[in-house]
């Protein structure tokens, strides 16, 4: 496999998937897996594009028959990234790019250790409730036990090989983007990239 895999985490209302959505718009041969979901599809969302939307049943006998990298059940609702899928994308020399909690990020650690792992925080704790409770989705008690699940979560920062801060937007997506730069730009995949380049840089002129 050629491809480079990175794997983007955070806690629940840090803003990982805008981040996601800008870096995507900015960055070339950047693939991201859409995941499998059980919960509910909401208003705007398509099957295919943001979700693969599967029944439980559907859902967890793809997971006894291993065919997800990861999965994980989040308040309710089981989620999952497919193997064949992503191997695929590598294999073909494209980088992907998986968006997923910190279980699941530590469950395609030990099965890509080489994958990057990227961890957005808040700024605050205060910062993070007033994202929560914006959305205008959920009741109090709701968006409380969120910001305590986020708390815990937000504690595995140092399982990750990049810590990025999203207090301003902008930059949180230029850091973002240097992550995905830098980690293309190191020897092993510049010389596979670039190998009839350099072989003919290297050679000499008769």
């Amino acid at each position: 496999m050629s491809g480079l895999l990175f794997v983007v985490s955070a806690a629940s209302g840090t803003g990982k998937t805008s981040l996601v959505k800008a870096l995507l718009e900015r960055v070339s041969n950047l693939h991201v897996s859409v995941s499998h979901t059980t919960r509910q599809q909401r208003p705007g969302e398509l099957d295919g594009v943001h979700y693969h939307f599967s029944p439980k049943e559907d859902f967890l006998t793809q997971v006894s028959q291993g065919e997800f990298i990861e999965y994980a059940e989040v308040f309710g609702n089981y989620y999952g990234t497919s193997h064949a899928t992503v191997r695929d994308q590598l294999i073909k020399g494209h980088d992907v790019l998986l968006e997923i909690d910190w279980q699941g990020a530590e469950q395609v650690r030990k099965l890509f250790p080489e994958s990057k792992q990227i961890f957005i925080l808040p700024p605050s704790q205060f910062d993070l409730r007033q994202r929560l409770s914006n959305r205008g989705t959920d009741a109090v008690d709701v968006i409380e036990h969120r910001l305590s699940c986020a708390v815990e979560d937000m504690q595995q920062y140092t399982n990750f090989d990049y810590i990025i801060i999203n207090d301003d937007f902008n930059k949180a997506l230029h850091d973002l983007e240097s992550v995905i730069n830098s980690n293309r730009l190191i020897m092993e995949q510049q010389a596979r990239r670039h190998q009839d380049l350099i072989q003919k840089l290297i050679t000499p002129q008769t």
